[in-house]
């Protein structure tokens, strides 16, 4: 497989000495551009940046060894930042960093830790759906009255990270057994969160899983768009917090400024940015949400040990592939 990557580089202002430092970073530019620009205006610190999905950028960095140039890794998601600390490439982040963050989302060894969380929910087109009727679990989603009605992006690595926690918390048999439920129901497979969103708007499909933020772009946009987030009940698996992460790598050339580089994200504009940019969750202590988003004590969320998430990815692959679902 090519690795579709692209370099940026960041420099502030005229000077900016010998310091600098490379990122690769599994979030796409216009989320982690604007950040790494003001962390180069702030400090002068030169930015280097690899951008690619989560997975491909891990097992880049495992092939490059030692001769990785990257100092930094942001992840989408904790599977591939949870694979390279069970691979060793990560070193300690320090107290400093880690007691940013509550502990359920950083790693129990101090080797990373989460920016911001976004949840897990079933969006559903408002004109085709009464609200009433919604399913209690989203091992519902499997009944003959879903039938063809459900969208998801097998591919996509907030579904996968989603499907290795249900591993882990229900076993593989149960999550192989709902995975082949919903191909043999004709769940409707799209490349990403985004498709889900517009086809449930379109009415091509009446629901999808996705993350919480995709639906709230589309109403900021449009508040009259027929679609709506629904959040499962009970700490349902179906909505799991998933938090994006980052980590020093054991490549690097200068740890202390690495530290400073993820010390930047967590603090209040970076966290700001999150939570009004891009109505994600900040993970940052202090921080508030977006008010366009229900607070996370009030929906009784699934939440998960993430350091587990890292080590199950390649079987969750093989259990999405045993079960016929594939991406379009």
């Amino acid at each position: 497989m090519v690795l579709g990557v692209a370099w940026a580089l960041l420099l502030g202002g005229c000077d900016t000495g010998d310091q600098s430092i490379t990122v690769y970073s599994g979030r796409t530019e216009n989320l982690i551009g604007p950040l790494l620009e003001d962390f180069t205006e702030e400090t002068g610190i030169s930015v280097a940046v690899k951008y690619g999905s989560s997975d491909e950028l891990a097992l880049l960095i495992t092939e490059e060894g030692e001769r990785s140039p990257a100092d930094v890794f942001i992840s989408q998601s904790p599977g591939a930042i949870g694979f390279l600390a069970e691979a060793d490439r990560l070193v300690p982040l320090g107290s400093s960093v880690l007691e940013l963050v509550e502990p359920d989302f950083r790693n129990s060894g101090g080797l990373w830790v989460g920016l911001s969380g976004r949840v897990r929910v079933l969006v559903y087109n408002t004109d085709l759906v009464d609200a009433s009727s919604l399913p209690s679990s989203i091992f519902d989603l499997t009944a003959p009255e879903f039938e063809g009605q459900v969208g998801v992006a097998p591919a996509n690595g907030s579904f996968q990270d989603f499907v290795t926690a249900m591993r882990e918390l229900h076993g593989d048999q149960a999550t192989l057994a709902w995975l082949e439920g919903l191909e043999a129901n004709n769940a409707q497979t799209y490349v990403n969160n985004t498709a889900i969103v517009q086809a449930v708007g379109r009415g091509e499909v009446r629901f999808g899983l996705v993350n919480h933020y995709y639906n709230q772009r589309v109403r900021a946009e449009d508040p009259g768009a027929p679609s709506e987030n629904y959040y499962f009940p009970d700490g349902d698996i179906g909505s799991l917090l998933i938090a994006t992460a980052a980590g020093v790598l054991d490549s690097s050339d200068d740890v202390d400024l690495a530290r400073e580089l993820i010390g930047f994200m967590l603090g209040e504009a970076a966290q700001t940015f999150y939570s009004q940019e891009t109505l994600e969750y900040p993970l940052a202590s202090g921080v508030a949400a977006s008010s366009a988003l229900p607070a996370l004590g009030s929906l009784n969320v699934a939440t998960y040990d993430f350091d587990r998430l890292g080590g199950g990815l390649g079987r969750t692959k093989e259990l999405i592939d045993a079960s016929g679902l594939e991406a379009p």
